[in-house]
């Protein structure tokens, strides 16, 4: 009959739940939530938000594609293939396999405040420790939940009520509105400024430590960009040797916690926790997910006597790890102890170490796996003929930089071999396509051409790219 309201086409709710495909799904999901996704979808029907099938399958398509939708989980894996080792947004540092294992054995009942030897309650405190101790030559450590909490349990449990001396030229900003100044203020202690933008020397800390009443000297490493020119600033042994004749502690907010020496990788020199640690300083503080290539988490490591007073803080309570970050931490710590083996199973340092030769080869196989949706041209940098031209994507193998990321080495780029699509307007609408694929593929895009760097994909996700390639191939394809 035309004209008729295609709604009233919408059977009843205990009709379908009978049906075998819906059987199927109340296997899989419980019958309750499936009851659920079914009256949410005819309520969609009935105010026109949702098409009315014309039959059976048409409903049985729906819901499976409504509880494949709703099931997603938020937090969901992607590829990064932005070419940024450290992308905040991505999670930062990928784990090693060694890290994943630890924390997957630790989501079950562990010894995280049980001493096994004795059979009493013991610290989780203890975990990492060790380790830290032995890669640093530290006296002590602890772990907090991350960089940022080990700074600020580090300025809280020292200076509190006291001034806090900072260099004008280390009043950084890391992200996410984690603001040195703020930090200080958060901390209950004053923020004491000395020197300038671009020079500060240590007769600046030394004036200021003598009018007195000052908790800490922090120094802050600037590993998220760079001044350069007409610049001066006090050594960290410097600072040391100052503060000793007041008995003023000195805190390194160091930050990226690189624990290998970062010439093995090809990058400039980045200060260790270890020179921290040897230059004499109190407490150093730095993050497991940045160039540690952990999960996320902070350690506080230094003399004992600093760390014993940041542990019996009640703010150290508040920004303790659970069991399965101290899992990961400590399987990764304990790769560094060869650091040949860290730079090979330590993702991000592996990704960082990868020549530009390796990516362009790499970068060929996927565009051959691309099967005719693609071709390589050569412009821009060079590269080989990798099947027949797609009916409107065209692909090229160029030069091109990644980044180290996470706010580290702000001027440091790293030689790659990127996958370059011609887009013009559509690169938008291109991106969308590869984070529509399922996994989502994360990618960039320059002056209307979308840019992929397997530098941040692993060598097991280049099918995975070139899956997601052929799926923009089907959307321009005519009929796509």
């Amino acid at each position: 009959m035309t004209g008729q309201d295609p709604r009233r086409r919408i059977p009843g709710v205990d009709r379908l739940l009978d049906r075998p495909w819906c059987r199927e799904l109340i296997a899989a999901h419980g019958r309750s939530w499936i009851t659920a996704r079914l009256r949410a979808v005819f309520g969609d029907m009935r105010a026109g938000r949702l098409p009315v099938p014309g039959s059976d399958e048409g409903f049985a398509s729906l819901l499976r594609e409504e509880v494949a939708r709703a099931g997603l989980p938020s937090l969901r894996r992607v590829v990064n293939a932005t070419g940024v080792v450290l992308h905040t947004n991505l999670g930062r540092a990928p784990l090693a396999e060694e890290a994943r294992r630890a924390m997957a054995a630790a989501a079950g009942y562990g010894n995280v405040e049980f001493a096994l030897d004795s059979g009493r309650r013991g610290s989780r405190y203890v975990h990492c420790a060790g380790l830290a101790r032995e890669l640093t030559g530290a006296e002590d450590a602890v772990v907090v939940n991350n960089g940022a909490g080990a700074v600020a349990l580090a300025l809280t449990a020292l200076a509190a009520g006291r001034g806090v001396v900072v260099s004008h030229g280390e009043m950084v900003e890391i992200g996410g509105g984690f603001r040195i100044p703020e930090v200080v203020e958060a901390a209950g202690a004053q923020l004491v400024t000395v020197g300038t933008t671009n020079r500060t020397r240590r007769a600046d800390y030394a004036r200021t430590i003598e009018r007195g009443d000052i908790g800490a000297i922090l120094k802050v490493h600037r590993s998220n960009f760079a001044v350069s020119g007409f610049t001066e600033e006090t050594e960290l042994a410097e600072l040391v040797a100052l503060a000793a004749g007041s008995g003023t502690p000195v805190i390194h907010d160091l930050g990226s916690g690189l624990l290998i020496d970062s010439a093995a990788l090809g990058l400039p020199h980045e200060p260790t926790p270890a020179e921290s640690v040897a230059a004499g300083v109190d407490l150093v503080a730095f993050s497991g997910d940045k160039l540690l290539g952990g999960p996320q988490a902070g350690v506080l490591v230094g003399r004992a006597g600093a760390v014993a007073r940041a542990k019996a803080h009640p703010l150290c309570r508040a920004l303790r790890c659970d069991k399965v970050t101290l899992a990961g931490l400590e399987a990764t710590l304990a790769l560094y102890r060869d650091p040949e083996r860290a730079r090979e199973r330590i993702p991000a340092l592996r990704m960082i170490s990868v020549p530009a030769e390796e990516l362009r080869r790499r970068a060929e196989a996927v565009l051959a796996g691309v099967a005719g949706q693609a071709r390589g041209t050569g412009e821009g940098g060079g590269g080989g003929a990798a099947g027949e031209p797609g009916p409107r994507l065209a692909a090229e193998i160029a030069e091109g930089w990644s980044l180290v990321g996470g706010g580290t080495y702000p001027d440091a780029r790293l030689p790659s071999a990127v996958i370059r699509l011609d887009a013009g307007e559509d690169a938008d609408a291109w991106l969308a396509v590869l984070r529509a694929h399922d996994p989502p593929v994360v990618a960039r895009s320059r002056k209307g051409q979308v840019v992929i760097d397997l530098r941040t994909v692993a060598p097991h996700e280049d099918g995975i790219v070139a899956a997601a390639l052929r799926s923009i191939g089907a959307k321009i394809s005519p009929g796509g």
